[in-house]
């Protein structure tokens, strides 16, 4: 989440996360269990055939540099809160620029010229392929003019954009399955507008998807080693959790072709404060059992080096100047887990 520009709403987020966290997941009732080895294992080899990715704010900052950047192994992306492709800039100044909707030819200029250097795919892979983005009209983190820049990027090199800006949303992952009243931007983040975001959202990826599963989940979530996808070996030094979450549906587990969706969860909103509640309250799952998709949840963590005490996705570049392109740590570590998964 963007809460740098925001520092007093920052700090109050702070103070309420734990709390409400707590708060959320004891009103929810126990968990569906999630299975871990005393060592978190790697990531299984898939029978996959295609990858999407998909985040809200951090996590949609992130998600947009994932596609971006490595456009030619994801099919379509969902940005949710979040707006253009390299809107940290990797500087105060120019951050602040983009944080208010402006700099978008710049923006657009640097990835032209990123992908003739090869650090970053070619931009003619994004005409064409679907992306959707969602913006609430309460957000009070993220500049609606921001998120009209992100629409703005993916249209200009030809991308098939879906822009859902209707609800009176605070700045959060919209689900029929949330915990948080619609215009309210409070933890754990996950708001109940009365839509489904993630079946439109799947629908202009596939171009039809059948109904969720609304009983038991017929999956299984499990927990993963992501240091063994991090470069050095270390996640936590990437300000990421030493482990990751795995949704597999049991087609899925047996061979059958899936898709992959990556999901990124916000800032202040990763394991190591919720738990498993973004799977659980997400609403991808439900479509994964019915519709023969993976799901993919890598993790970030609070961290004092690099410093990032809310635990967000690097979208400003905490990690270093290239957290954008091809080479960035975060892009890679995920990368490499969708490749392990056989996307």
């Amino acid at each position: 989440m963007v809460f740098r520009v925001l520092p007093r709403l920052s700090r109050t987020l702070r103070r309420a996360a734990a709390v409400a966290a707590a708060t959320a997941l004891a009103a929810l009732g126990p968990a569906a269990p999630v299975r871990a080895a005393e060592a978190a294992p790697g990531l299984p080899h898939l029978n996959l055939t295609g990858a999407y990715v998909t985040g809200v704010s951090s996590g949609g900052f992130l998600a947009t540099q994932l596609q971006v950047a490595y456009s030619g192994t994801f099919d379509g992306a969902g940005i949710v809160a979040a707006g253009p492709y390299d809107c940290g800039r990797g500087n105060v100044v120019d951050a602040a620029v983009c944080l208010v909707g402006h700099g978008l030819p710049e923006l657009e200029q640097q990835a032209v010229e990123w992908a003739g250097q090869g650090r970053i795919d070619p931009v003619g892979n994004l005409a064409g392929k679907p992306v959707y983005v969602y913006h609430g009209r309460l957000d009070p983190v993220v500049n609606p003019l921001v998120s009209d820049s992100g629409v703005a990027f993916y249209q200009d090199f030809g991308a098939r954009v879906v822009y859902h800006d209707s609800d009176w949303a605070g700045h959060s992952w919209v689900s029929p399955q949330g915990v948080v009243p619609c215009g309210l931007t409070l933890p754990p983040f996950v708001n109940d507008c009365g839509d489904d975001p993630q079946r439109e959202m799947l629908t202009h990826w596939l171009g039809h998807v059948d109904p969720p599963n609304h009983a038991a989940p017929a999956g299984a979530l499990t927990r993963f080693d992501q240091n063994r996808y991090t470069p050095g070996g270390s996640a936590p030094r990437l300000s990421m959790d030493s482990t990751g979450l795995l949704y597999t549906p049991p087609a899925c587990a047996a061979g059958q072709p899936c898709k992959l969706v990556v999901a990124l969860h916000g800032c202040l909103s990763g394991q190591y404060l919720l738990g498993d509640l973004f799977p659980r309250r997400g609403n991808l799952d439900t479509y994964a059992d019915t519709n023969d998709l993976v799901v993919l949840y890598p993790q970030a963590v609070s961290s004092l080096v690099p410093v990032n005490p809310q635990g967000c996705w690097d979208w400003f570049g905490y990690t270093g100047q290239d957290f954008a392109v091809k080479d960035a740590p975060q892009l890679r570590a995920i990368t490499a887990m969708v490749h392990a998964l056989g996307a």
